[in-house]
């Protein structure tokens, strides 16, 4: 991973570009475009990056230029009843109502930091291409300032193909033959009539024919460049995309130029053996007091050390009245994977991509307890890599199935082998300034 911020040679004779990157959700959708900004940075370019106000500082502490946004969708995960879809998935009729009133919320949501990236687009000028999530369309800000959008894939699953089903969210195994159909679900996602009004009333665009259906299109119908975030290695692309879609590796951030980590921390790994990490990332749910007992009670079977994560409070801080602490357990809130990652035996986590690729690139074995979406995906595709167990489900884990997991996972000589092979090639990947090239190529 490459660990410098110095300027780069632009080569060929590019002149510097400015590059609006519109980032918007948690920190495994913002910190990525973070990655981006910094190579972009590095490599002579003038990166623009537009997230919500928590990560200016994340921003700053790598000199990149920040322009607040509103939270936007985050702001559901403060709602009970999505934190209920976390914790019980989409089972039942009333799983599935839950889901899709969150997602009519959702594109409601996306108003308000469209509104803010097209007001600083207005203001910071000579813009020579927007680059966004699929899960948050800007590109209608590029079509307002006539230049590229670039979409980048943080999952795989939006790019429509014959060659496998739609990886977003668990689907049964069709017919081959059957597999673009299962993108319906992406298309639908990608209908709103609150973006449509807002394209039109608000950017002054022309209303776009079949508008949901031709997203990855410019206004002329050109495909649009899309960027995917993770590596060939880990999940199947097409060939059949062509050069519209390129599948760079994982986007991996320097170290931090300012952090340092806690003396507790420090302390506590130098005490004895490599702990175990457990973390659920932006996963909140209704359940984390269960959670931590959950997780505290299989830590204790295995006898191993660990290092709990609360991160956005999808496992519970310990609490006062449930006993002394153990000298073999240390609670964080978050601390840099790249940092803690390596000095892990094993990493038990949900699945987010943003994980998966540090986790991967560390070498160490992992558990998965995928809670949604995408993260059963990548959760099948780490047991079928060899460099984890079976996964387990979130919503119905046991300290028992977590215990016996986290046993396999430091003691199977195999999984720690096959972790270790997998990491030299996610490393070579250097996905981040092939991101940057690839950007580069369609913008000049």
């Amino acid at each position: 991973m490459p660990n410098t911020l110095g300027p780069e040679s632009l080569g060929g004779g590019a002149r510097p570009r400015k590059v609006l990157l519109a980032a918007c959700g948690t920190r495994g959708d913002v910190q990525p475009f973070l990655a981006l900004a910094v190579a972009l940075r590095r490599h002579g370019h003038h990166p623009l990056l537009a997230a919500p106000s928590s990560y200016a500082s994340d921003a700053a502490a790598y000199g990149v230029d920040f322009a607040a946004i509103d939270d936007g969708p985050t702001r559901i995960l403060e709602d009970t009843a999505t934190r209920r879809i976390i914790d019980k998935g989409l089972m039942g009729v009333r799983g599935k109502i839950a889901a899709a009133r969150a997602v009519a919320r959702l594109k409601k949501l996306l108003i308000a930091p469209l509104r803010d990236v097209a007001a600083i687009a207005h203001d910071h000028g000579d813009v020579a291409a927007v680059v966004h999530s699929a899960a948050f369309p800007a590109q209608h800000v590029a079509d307002m300032l006539d230049v590229p959008a670039v979409v980048v894939a943080l999952q795989p699953g939006w790019i429509p193909t014959d060659a496998f089903p739609c990886q977003l969210l668990p689907l049964p195994q069709v017919p081959r033959f059957l597999n673009r159909s299962t993108y319906a679900l992406v298309t639908a996602a990608q209908r709103s009539r609150e973006v449509e009004r807002w394209r039109a009333s608000e950017l002054g665009l022309a209303p776009r024919r079949h508008g949901a259906r031709r997203w990855l299109r410019d206004p002329e119908g050109r495909r649009r460049p899309v960027l995917q975030s993770f590596s060939r290695h880990i999940t199947p692309v097409d060939p059949a995309w062509g050069d519209a879609v390129r599948t760079t590796g994982f986007w991996f951030l320097p170290a931090r130029p300012d952090w340092t980590p806690p003396r507790e921390l420090t302390r506590f790994l130098d005490e004895g053996p490599p702990p175990v990490y457990v973390g659920f990332g932006s996963m909140t749910g209704t359940q984390a007091r269960r959670n931590n007992a959950l997780v505290t009670e299989a830590v204790r079977r295995t006898g191993v050390r660990a290092v709990i994560a609360t991160g956005w409070g999808g496992i519970g801080a310990s609490a006062s009245d449930s006993g002394p602490p153990s000298h073999d357990v240390l609670t964080i809130e978050q601390a840099p994977h790249d940092w803690l990652f390596p000095r892990m035996a094993a990493i038990v986590h949900h699945g987010g991509p943003g994980t998966v690729g540090a986790a991967l690139a560390a070498g160490r074995p992992q558990v998965l307890c995928p809670h949604m979406g995408d993260q059963t995906h990548w959760s099948a595709r780490m047991g079928a890599l060899g460099v984890a167990p079976t996964p387990l489900t979130a919503r119905t884990l046991t300290a028992h199935e977590l215990a016996e997991a986290i046993t396999t996972s430091v003691t199977d000589r195999h999984l720690r082998h096959r972790a270790s092979e997998v990491a030299v090639l996610i490393r070579a990947e250097d996905g981040v300034n092939t991101a940057v090239n690839s950007l580069l190529a369609h913008i000049t």
